[in-house]
């Protein structure tokens, strides 16, 4: 009987303290442009996203300052997989001068577009898995031929000095800017 009391007692004191009316939610106010896309997400525990890699490294400003311009860092911060094929600020100084500058310019930004889309290959592929001769699709819509020298490998005209594995593929540093 106790418990039967108890409960029921218990029963009428949630009954009443939610009897009453839930105030109406505020108003929240919201900027309807987003602040960003994946790529401004906080993660200092996994391995860093294709973008967090080249935002990371100071060989590689002028690449983040070109992938902000033609609007490819959210893509590239996404789950890909991709394989990129990073050009160091070294490889776009080597371009004709004021080349970079009228790329950057916004009336250009869909030649910038698909010229950095030919640094791109939708695949994780590291270095071992190409081969000599390899004809390889990139995001861009055009191919461009791998050829291996020993242990060397150049995709284009581009050799790949260093390589990062990252969460949604591989960074392949490389010394030179690929036209297609």
């Amino acid at each position: 009987m106790r418990f039967t009391q108890l409960f029921a007692l218990t029963l009428a004191t949630a009954l009443i303290a939610c009897g009453g009316e839930a105030p109406a939610p505020e108003a929240v106010e919201t900027d309807a442009t987003p602040a960003g896309g994946q790529e401004m997400v906080q993660d200092d525990v996994s391995m860093p996203d294709v973008v967090k890699i080249a935002t990371g490294s100071p060989d590689h400003t002028t690449l983040v300052a070109a992938l902000q311009a033609a609007d490819l860092v959210t893509s590239l911060a996404n789950a890909g997989p991709f394989t990129v094929f990073a050009p160091t600020n070294a490889a776009f100084d080597k371009l004709p001068a004021g080349t970079l500058d009228n790329l950057l310019k916004p009336e250009n930004k869909g030649a910038l577009g698909d010229i950095l889309l030919h640094h791109v290959t939708t695949s994780a592929l590291e270095v071992s898995q190409f081969t000599d001769g390899q004809v390889v699709g990139m995001a861009g819509g055009k191919n461009i031929t791998v050829r291996k020298d020993g242990t060397d490998m150049y995709i284009g005209d581009a050799k790949v000095i260093a390589s990062v594995r990252a969460s949604n593929g591989w960074v392949h540093v490389v010394d030179g800017v690929i036209l297609p």
